[in-house]
This record gives C-alpha cells, structure tokens and sequence, in this order.
C-alpha cells in the first residue's frame, strides 16, 4: 500500500509538472488560449482514467484555477470550467475539501442580488454541480447552510425554468441532508418558493409543490399559513400533475409531519378537496392517503378510543346507499376538527370566485358524511351556511348543498333540525329555506318524520310560509317539499292530507306557470292515490267542507289582490263537479263577495269565473242537478245587484260579466221554463236596460237572454209583459253592430212565438202596427244577412196578424227595392190563410 502510495504520488507530481504550462496559460489575454488550456488541463486529468487518490490531488492544484475560470468572459471556458469541476467533485474520495471555496464562488455567481452568471444554461449547470454536491458531501454542507440558502433563494426564481426546477431539487436534497440544522433557515426559502408556485410551466409548479412539501416537513412550521393558501389555490390547477403534486404533498404532510397534530384542521381540507377530482387516479389516491392517516390515527390514539373500538356501531339506518361507511379514525379525525373546519367552509362557499364556493360545496358534503350524528352540534352554522348557498347563482353549488342538506337528514334527529328550519321559514321565508326543508326530508326516513308530519303540514300551510312570494322559483320549492313528504312518508300523509291540498292550490292560484301547473297535479294524484281514492275529485271531495270553511273565515276581507280569492278560484274550478256537492257553501260566498259595496276588480274577477263555471253546469255547479233550488238566491243576491246601472268603466264590465254569467247559465241548459218564470218579472227589465250599454257585447248577450227567456217561458207571458220587450228589441235593429241587430232579430221572431189567443189582435193593433212597419224598414237594409233576417222575423210574424202585415206591405212595396221579398211574404201569409181556411172547414 505504502508502495502504491508513493507510486500514486510520483504520477501526480507528474501530472503537476505537465499542467504547469497550461495553468500559466488560463491567465492568458487571448480566449483562444484559454479555452485550449482548460481542454488541454482535461486531457491530461480526467481524460486519463486516474485513480480517484490522484485525481483528489490534482483537484486540490486545480480547484482554484477552475473556480477562477468561472468568472472568464468566454461562455465556453466557464462551461468547460464547470464540467470538470463537476466531473472531479462526482470522482474524487474527498470531495467536501473543495466546499469551502466552491461554495463560496457559486454563492458569489448565483447568490448575488442581480444576475452575475449572464448564461441560463451555465447557471442551470452550475446548480445542477450544487445538486451533485449535496448528493455526494451530504452533512458535510451544514455549515454552509446561509450560503447555500442564499443561492436558492435567488435560483428559485431564476428566469429560466429549468434553473427553478433543478433548484427545487437541490432544496429538497438538501433538507433531507441536514434535518439537524435545516430548519432554522428552511423559512427562508418559503417565500421564492410561494412567488415561483404560479409559474406558467406545470412542470415547474410540479417541483416546486414538491419542494415545498419537503421544505416544510423538515422546517419549523412557522410558514406553514402561508404556504396552505397557496397549495389550495394549486387544488384549482388545470394541471392533473400539479393537483396529483397538491395531494401527494399534503398526504405525507398528514402521515410524516412532526406537528401535524397542530395542523389537522388546515390540511384534512386540503386532502379531501381531492376527493371529488375530475381525475379518477387523483380522487383514488386522495382515499388511500386518507384511509391510512385514519388507520395511522387510530392507533396512536388506541387508548382514548377503546370504548369505540370495542363497541364498534353499524351504520346509521337510512345510510346513503353505495357510500363506503369511512372507518372510525377518520371519522373521529373529521369530528374533532369539525368545529374548526367549518367556519372557513362558511366563508368560502359564498366567495366571489365560482370555484372556490363548488370546492366548499363539494367538501361539506364530505365532512358531513365523516361526521355523522356529530353534525347535531354545528346546526345552526351548517344551516346558516346552507341557506346562503342555496341562493348561489351557480347550480353545481346548489347542488352540492342540497346533497349535504340530505346528509343532515340522514343522521340529525328531525326534531333538531325541523324545530330550526321551521322556525326561520316562519320568520324569513325564501326558496333557500324550502329548498333545505325538502332536502332534509328526502334524506329522512318515513319513521323518523312520522310524529312531526303535523308541524311540518301546519307550517306549510301557514299564510306565512305558503303565501310569502308569488315568483316561480318560490311556488315551485314549496311543490318539492309536498313531493318530498308524499315520497318518503307515504301513507302517513293522510294526516295532513287537508295541509297538503291547501299548499297545492296556493301553489296553483300564485302561479301562472303551465309547467309548474301540471306538475302540481300529478302530485294531487299522488297524494289521492296514496290515500285509497280514486281521483283528485275524490280528494276535493274529502277536504270541501274544511276547503270551504277555511277561506269563509277571511271571505270579508278580500279585494282583487286577495290570495284567498285566489285560492277559492283555483278550488271551485279544479274540483269539477264536486262543487255541485257544496253549494251550500258556494252560494253564500259568491253572496256575501259579489255585494256592490265590495271591490269592483275583485267582483269583476269572481264572475268571470262564475261564467265559465256556468257554461259546463252539468259539469261543475249543476253535477248533482241542485242548482236550480239555489237559482233564487243566485239570480237576486248575486246576479240582480251586480246587473245595475253605476257609472265608471269598471261597473260597465261588471254588468258585462254578470250578463256573461246569465247567459252561461242559460246557455247550459241547467234552467226550465217554470224556474225562468219565478224570477224573470225580476230579471228581464234589468237585462232589458243593458240593451243600451257601449259594449257591443253585452247588447248581443242582452238580446240572447231575452230570446232564451222568451223561448223558456214561450206563452207564459201576458200581452203587457210583451209589449214592454219589443220595443228595445226593435230599437237593436238600428244598431252599429250587425252582431246585435241579427241576434235581436232572433228575439222577435221568438216573440212572435209568445203570442197566443190572450194577445187580442184588435185590442193591441197599434203594437202590431208599429212592429210590422218597423221590421219591414230593415227589410230594405243595404245587408243581404239582415234582409233574410228580417225575412224571417216577419215570417214567423204573418202567422199573429196576416191580414195586417198584407195591408202593411201593399202599403209600402211600391218604396221597397227589394221587392222579391215583399212578394214572397205575400204569397206566404196567402198559403197561411188558404191552408187555415182549409183546416176551419175540416
């Protein structure tokens, strides 16, 4: 050995000799020089496979020169410079000799406030020469722990990205290197790190996160806030490497921190924020680290969860179905953090950036799950939080909510959460708070919500609750909370059968939405069929009385604006013929709203849907034929006050609506000759009146109804009460409205019809005359619809007096240009008389 010793220090020696020349030659003016020195230095050393003894001698000759050729203004000497220094650092025994003076001109190329080295790629090989360093002297470099922390300070935010990479490296390197010392300056490399995080390049952010992770496991802890805000930031990359960094580095963070007991309440969130990754390897690795920090947890706390252990419980009944049950150190992990995780989760959801409040959203879920009946305790921050979510504009966050509002459901006891929920909807109500109520209720059991189905309906059907907003997004939130007690209480919903209907029809008589309408009915259905009943008429049938009774109660309060009225609307017409069951019920109603005294919109508005009522009567009022015994009071107390004269263009619409429901009633048929006759002496001078009303609407239906009580009651009527009615009838024939002088024509000719032998011809000749000649003056009207209608008229006319109307046309025949008319009426009444003639002599 001794021998071989010297002989190794005789080849330096020589090596020495020989490099001489070409050592005085590196000082040389001329770069050309220069550069084949240093080729020529490389030959003679590392070109010559010596032993690692001889090359640790030459180096010792050489680092100095080398270091000095660091500074050469050729870019080609300092590259060449650097290799070797590299390559005798990677083969020399002792290389740590050297750190004093490398690390000392490194520090002063890449340490310095400004960029020294002008060169990325020499500044990329010179740390990549520091990373080989840390490699290989290992704890040797900690006294050069402020030197080397000055350069990664300034090389991790080098310009060049992949100088930044390769310094996160070498940080990460070195802190394992030296955990001893390491952590008094580790804080010092935080801040380049959280400045270079957001680096355009994913492959920097990557080493960096990683970097980091490292840094911090081996530090202090005391930037830990910091660098937590900045990695949640990084959960948002579009990079799945960068997110797959976040969550690795924050999983061994969970395991391997020394105080990470201290930080459980900021980095479980971070971990389970991955959990509902886009990226199924990201999400799978997210569980594996969470499933071992749980077990890992577990038993450094065996002792103080003994008792759980031992009594290990099963899951919750009603436990979301395909939900792996997580095992009990992450749920007692989860429960004793909650209170701390939570307001920052209440804080986050309602932020101004979209993606933050999905991944609040999103990790509530999460928690909730972890926490099971724990959750009891955080009720009034959860619902809080919950009912500001729910209001978020962004539907992946409502959706997120409502899905944690049925985990709610699923473990908290109804009576805590019902007693908090109802009790706000009362004093506040929004959408928000329905759309939580029917999420908690989805996520109950029947069972569980059976002895609170009461409070539940009477908080529903609370003018309050039911009644607070007319927009759609309300009416239809309070639907989802029917639909949700029908779906998950079933048949017990027959105790609050009467609750539900009365939501169902605020819900129809707020809402003009077809949509949300059909909807509505369907659950009618439900709630019928759950109930054993055939059809929603049946229901309407089981609650009118209560239906009926409940709006009687404020029947004197309504106007136009009225819920309530509106309420009575939706119920008289959506229960068809059911109403015909209670109009014992209706009538006094209608009475009591439909009194002038009341408000004429809201008048306006009942009587048009009492005509459309009126027009299917076998359908609706008159289903069990027991209308006509409530036609006294109908037409006196309701029809008769409404048809009188007040001035205004509300009160002429009125009278238009109440003709409109007097010829509906007709029109259907619901009346007979006798029941007409008890009330028309009443009825006819009013309708007569409006035969001069401006609507030309309500004349045309004026002179409908009077050809309908003229045709009821046909001879009933005696020779005055007829000779009150044609005259107004033959003033319509002068009428602006071609509509009305047609339809008053029909009258007359139903007139001529009650005419019978008490109408002596000789005693009310003048009547006769004065009707003849009138008709025969629109016999010549320039319309050819009302010259036939006229035709007829007066050919029913020939049969009261055909004498007369002969002598009345051969007066006027020879003024008409219609003369074809006046001679086939001449020819009729002469058939008339021929034909009567005949029949006398039989």
């Amino acid at each position: 050995m001794a021998a071989l010793a010297v002989g190794e220090k005789r080849v330096a020696a020589e090596i020495v000799q020989a490099m001489a020349r070409h050592l005085n030659c590196l000082n040389d003016e001329n770069k050309i020089t220069r550069k084949k020195a240093l080729e020529s230095l490389r030959k003679e050393t590392l070109d010559q496979k010596l032993s690692s003894i001889v090359l640790q001698e030459v180096f010792t000759i050489l680092l100095k020169p080398l270091l000095k050729c660091l500074s050469d203004p050729m870019e080609k000497c300092r590259e060449t410079a650097i290799q070797m220094i590299s390559d005798f650092i990677r083969n020399t025994p002792e290389p740590q000799e050297s750190l004093p003076y490398f690390i000392a001109t490194v520090a002063q190329r890449l340490g310095s406030q400004d960029i020294v080295e002008p060169a990325e790629e020499l500044r990329l090989a010179l740390v990549e020469v520091l990373t080989l360093t840390v490699e290989v002297c290992g704890k040797r470099l900690a006294p050069y722990l402020e030197d080397m922390v000055r350069i990664l300070q300034r090389t991790i935010v080098d310009p060049f990205p992949d100088v930044k990479k390769e310094s996160c490296k070498c940080a990460a390197n070195y802190a394992k290197c030296i955990p001893e010392h390491f952590h008094m300056a580790a804080d010092s490399l935080i801040k380049p790190l959280m400045q270079t995080i957001s680096h355009q390049h994913s492959k920097v952010r990557v080493s960096v996160i990683q970097a980091t992770g490292t840094v911090m496991q081996y530090g202090n802890g005391k930037s830990m806030d910091d660098v937590l805000s900045h990695l949640a930031q990084r959960l948002f990359d579009n990079s799945p490497q960068v997110r797959l960094a976040v969550t690795n580095v924050v999983g061994v963070w969970l395991l391997d921190l020394r105080d990470r007991y201290s930080y459980f309440h900021k980095l479980i969130p971070l971990l389970l924020s991955s959990f509902s990754d886009e990226i199924p390897e990201i999400r799978l690795l997210a569980g594996n680290y969470w499933k071992k920090i749980g077990c890992q947890w577990q038993q450094e706390n065996e002792e103080d969860l003994k008792d759980k252990l031992d009594f290990l419980t099963l899951p919750p009944p009603h436990y979301p179905t395909g939900v792996e049950r997580p095992v009990l150190g992450c749920r007692e992990l989860i429960f004793r953090n909650l209170s701390k995780i939570l307001p920052a989760i209440s804080r986050d959801i309602t932020d101004w950036v979209v993606g933050n409040r999905i991944k609040s959203s999103e990790l509530l879920g999460v928690l909730l799950l972890h926490a099971e009946e724990h959750i009891t305790q955080h009720m009034e921050l959860l619902l809080s939080m919950l009912y500001r979510a729910c209001s978020d504009e962004e539907k992946q966050v409502v959706k997120n909510c409502l899905n944690s509002a049925e985990l709610i459901g699923t473990f908290v006891n109804p009576e805590v959460f019902l007693k908090m929920i109802l009790t706000s909807l009362l004093k506040s109500p929004s959408p928000a708070h329905l759309m939580v109520l029917a999420a908690v209720i989805r996520g109950s059991s029947g069972q569980t919500l059976k002895p609170h189905l009461v409070a539940i309906g009477d908080v529903l059907s609370n003018p309050d609750a039911c009644q607070a907003s007319e927009k759609l997004v309300y009416t239809e939130k309070l639907g989802c909370c029917v639909q949700a007690l029908i779906t998950q209480c079933g048949p017990d919903c027959r105790e609050i059968s009467l609750q539900l209907l009365k939501v169902l029809v605020t819900i129809l008589s707020l809402s003009p939405d077809e949509e949300l309408h059909d909807k509505v009915l369907e659950i009618l259905g439900c709630l019928s069929a759950l109930q054993g009943l055939h059809s929603v008429s049946h229901l309407y049938r089981q609650h009118m009385a209560e239906l009926m009774e409940w709006l009687a109660a404020s029947q004197h309060n309504w106007t136009s604006f009225s819920v309530e009225r509106l309420q009575f609307e939706t119920i008289v017409i959506q229960s068809g013929p059911i109403i015909g069951e209670a109009l014992h019920m209706l009538i006094p109603i209608l009475k009591t709203c439909l009194q002038p005294s009341r408000d004429p919109e809201m008048r306006l508005q009942l009587l048009t849907v009492l005509s459309k009522l009126l027009l299917n009567a076998s359908e609706t009022v008159n289903s069990q034929g027991q209308f006509p015994n409530y036609l006294e009071p109908f037409l006196k107390d309701i029809v008769v006050p409404n048809l009188l004269w007040h001035a205004g263009r509300t009160a002429a619409a009125i009278r238009t609506s109440a003709i409109s429901c007097l010829w509906a009633l007709l029109h259907s048929g619901a009346l007979s000759g006798k029941q007409m006759w008890t009330v028309q002496n009443d009825l006819l001078p009013l309708v007569i009146a409006t035969l001069d009303e401006d609507s030309k609407m309500t004349r045309e239906m004026a002179c409908r109804i009077i050809n309908a009580v003229l045709k009821l009651c046909g001879d009933q009527f005696d020779p005055d009460g007829l000779n009150k009615v044609y005259p107004e009838l033959l003033k319509r024939l002068d009428d602006a409205c071609n509509g009305v002088r047609c339809t008053a024509a029909k009258a007359l000719s139903s007139w001529f019809q009650c005419v019978c032998e008490d109408y002596d011809r000789t005693t009310f000749r003048s009547h006769l005359e004065f009707l003849y000649r009138g008709l025969l003056v629109h016999l010549d009207d320039p319309d050819s619809s009302i010259q036939t209608a006229m035709f007829d008229v007066l050919k029913q006319g020939s049969v009261v007096d055909p004498s007369l109307l002969k002598q009345e046309i051969e007066a006027v025949k020879h003024k008409h240009r219609t003369l074809s008319y006046c001679e086939q009426l001449l020819q009729h009444i002469q058939l008339n008389t021929q034909a009567s003639t005949g029949r006398a002599h039989t």
